[in-house]
């Protein structure tokens, strides 16, 4: 039976924090923070019907940063007695008076400071048993062997954790927090010899209670194995490309990435003249939404204690913000949007949380139906994407398009094109789902070049 997992008190970890900044300031800091992530996990892992592994682990980080002046240092520790935190200070405060100073580094205004702490559902409070993981990851491996044309698995994993995050800052913030994440997975082979193909499927929750079910997790990877059997190549062509959602969000990190603070502060994005000009089609959104309900990348505040909202970073098709945290805001003369993101042993830096392309009022049926020829892409291979000129070349498998239908598999192949270009010949259909924590439903993107034979 599950339990209740075993909850890291966090207003100990706020008064924990509080005097280590205590200690920073007596020491000779003009300002610090720090950050405490206490975490708890288990995996299991099974092949074939046999376990693999079955781990728990338990950790504690904690990261300590100082100013002295327009200088910053930062030092971590996974040992919090308290000689180890004296010498965390010392190590600190010497390490700031001996960096380059930088103009840009420093703590948050009070007036950007959250105040409010919303309650976005963000921790199940049962711990799964171990036999609980085990059962998920049989039934998703059983469920995918028994998919006819299945031969062989490459295994099973279900996994669950529990982190609490807290950090207070010398400005006066003080907050903290609980996720939890719950996921199964499973990936298999089908067919014999040198034709095999394989394939995977998973499913990712903040609560137990949402998670897929993990034999149709399992279905879905091997009628996926399947499908992909003796796969044809192609000629050349400059066609539509249709990318499944599972593929489809990576075109939103590719956005995320060019509309981060710090590659428009270097200059060293293709996006870098694009604020207020239309970058998407008419009538698109792109969105990031911090406060999502158990949302797999939600959380109340940034990394620095900064205010963060929902946002509509592509409005109608026309680019609106860029994705800031404060030292790259100060650097662009703006504000921070609330989207530090941070670990205990380096700075912040801007990251996107809950991510995605807004739906279309098309089926994914009715944008294939349109296509006389072309190509679905289920995977890509590799990263071929310059960030500095939009340029895009990836290696990709999917399945053919003939007269509106997927015809037959297809692999080794390249796709490729402009991500200025193709974001304005984009489509998306009405099959939103949230799984991945940057989403997209399906896309189709007219004018691509396929390069096959």
């Amino acid at each position: 039976m599950p339990k209740s997992a075993k909850v890291p008190s966090q207003s100990n970890a706020l008064d924990f924090l509080d005097d280590l900044i205590g200690r920073a300031r007596k020491a000779g800091a003009d300002a610090a923070d720090a950050v405490l992530v206490e975490s708890t996990s288990m995996s299991l892992a099974q092949r074939l019907g046999q376990p693999e592994r079955l781990e728990r682990a338990e950790s504690h980080d904690l990261g300590l940063r100082v100013f002295i002046g327009k200088r910053q240092a930062i030092v971590s520790s996974t040992d919090n007695a308290p000689a180890m935190l004296d010498e965390l200070v010392e190590r600190a405060i010497a390490m700031a008076r001996s960096v380059p100073e930088d103009p840009y580094c420093g703590l948050a205004d009070p007036d950007q400071l959250a105040t409010e702490i919303p309650d976005i559902d963000l921790c199940d409070p049962e711990e799964p048993a171990p036999d609980t993981l085990v059962e998920r990851a049989r039934a998703a491996e059983e469920a995918a062997r028994a998919v006819e044309g299945v031969t062989n698995s490459e295994g099973a994993e279900a996994d669950w954790s529990r982190s609490t995050i807290a950090l207070a800052a010398s400005n006066g913030f003080t907050g903290s927090y609980a996720v939890s994440r719950h996921s199964v997975s499973v990936s298999v082979l089908a067919g014999e010899g040198t034709h095999m193909e394989r394939d995977y499927d998973y499913s990712s929750a903040v609560f137990g209670a949402d998670l897929d079910d993990p034999a149709a997790v399992g279905r879905r990877a091997g009628e996926r194995a399947v499908k992909r059997l003796n796969p044809r190549k192609v000629a050349t062509a400059q066609l539509p490309v249709i990318y499944d959602p599972r593929v489809a969000n990576s075109l939103i990190g590719h956005l995320a990435s060019a509309i981060n603070g710090a590659a428009i502060a270097r200059g060293t994005s293709f996006l870098k003249d694009s604020m207020g000009k239309r970058i998407l089609p008419a009538g698109v959104t792109v969105t990031d939404d911090p406060h999502r309900r158990r949302g797999l990348r939600s959380k109340p505040f940034d990394g620095e204690g900064v205010a963060n909202r929902r946002l509509d970073i592509v409005a109608d098709g026309v680019l609106t913000s860029w994705i800031l945290d404060l030292r790259s805001a100060r650097q662009l003369g703006l504000a921070s949007t609330g989207h530090a993101a941070r670990g205990t042993s380096s700075p912040p830096s801007p990251a996107t949380t809950n991510l995605y392309l807004a739906p279309g009022t098309r089926s994914p049926e009715e944008l294939i139906g349109e296509v006389a020829r072309g190509f679905y892409v289920t995977e890509l291979i590799g990263f071929g994407v310059n960030g500095v000129t939009g340029d895009y070349s990836r290696g990709a498998s999917g399945f053919w398009i003939e007269n509106g239908a997927l015809a037959y598999p297809v692999s080794e192949v390249t796709i490729a094109g402009n991500l200025k270009e193709m974001f304005l010949n984009l489509t998306p259909a009405n099959d939103l789902v949230f799984r991945y924590g940057t989403d997209a439903p399906t896309v189709r993107v007219d004018g691509m070049t396929i390069a096959g034979t």
